[in-house]
């Protein structure tokens, strides 16, 4: 069951704005795509599709933070990514969807209806465009967490998990670059669970970051990162 929330005065209020897929529609066609936009909200373990599900919208993550997981054929369940604020759900041109898609937190859905979303796309070079350029950065964001669990260390991973995110919900807040602090929206048993890990080395490579200096936190989930560029380093690239 989806909850009622209010609509956003205009698309200028969005705070996904400038990095979702409408980022670089001009006039014309954000009015196109105010047609076909409603908003959703699903509260925190709620379900937002299960695998197979028919694909009736597809959407960008205004708020909150989604899983995607699939389910092996003995019951196994693996976590397979991650949906943060800007990033799109569903894959135009397709009847269902292949993973279940979980709210980890409060989620706020800015939905379209996929068919009409479908000829928009068709018909609008800006919004083909754009969501060309998030799918080729999801390709690469999937390789790049290929290196993460096949080669990297449990303090790499664990770095390298706390610097996507907090990158990702720094871009959000216009000013922040070298230092930012957010929300962990997963708990360390999902952590584990997506970076191939046992809970107590997640909580042991999280208190040893934080005796570095690297990460803050008063309880386990409110994070601070003093610089990002230190917390780069310590994932196993490039600073």
């Amino acid at each position: 069951m989806t909850l009622t929330v209010p609509k956003m005065s205009s698309c200028s209020d969005c705070p996904i704005r400038y990095n979702a897929v409408c980022s670089r529609c001009d006039g014309d066609e954000l009015a196109r795509l105010e047609e076909i936009k409603y908003y959703r909200s699903y509260s925190a373990g709620q379900p937002i599709f299960f695998s197979g599900d028919p694909l009736e919208f597809v959407g960008s993550i205004v708020s909150g933070v989604a899983s995607l997981t699939r389910t092996m054929p003995d019951g196994r369940v693996q976590m397979v990514g991650l949906l943060l604020p800007g990033d799109f759900l569903g894959r135009p041109h397709r009847n269902t969807i292949d993973c279940d898609v979980v709210g980890e937190t409060d989620v706020m859905l800015c939905c379209f209806r996929r068919r009409p979303f479908e000829t928009l796309i068709d018909e609008t070079s800006h919004v083909g465009q754009r969501l060309l350029e998030m799918t080729l950065d999801e390709l690469d964001a999937a390789r790049e967490w290929m290196l993460v669990l096949g080669r990297k260390t449990a303090r790499e991973k664990i770095a390298s998990l706390l610097h996507m995110i907090a990158t990702r919900m720094a871009s959000l807040k216009p000013g922040e670059t070298a230092q930012t602090s957010f929300t962990l929206p997963i708990t360390r048993e999902t952590m584990a669970n997506y970076l191939g890990l046992t809970i107590e080395t997640v909580s042991r490579q999280m208190s040893a970051l934080k005796k570095d200096g690297l990460i803050a936190f008063s309880d386990r989930r409110d994070i601070s990162v003093p610089d990002l560029h230190a917390l780069k380093a310590e994932t196993g690239e490039d600073a």
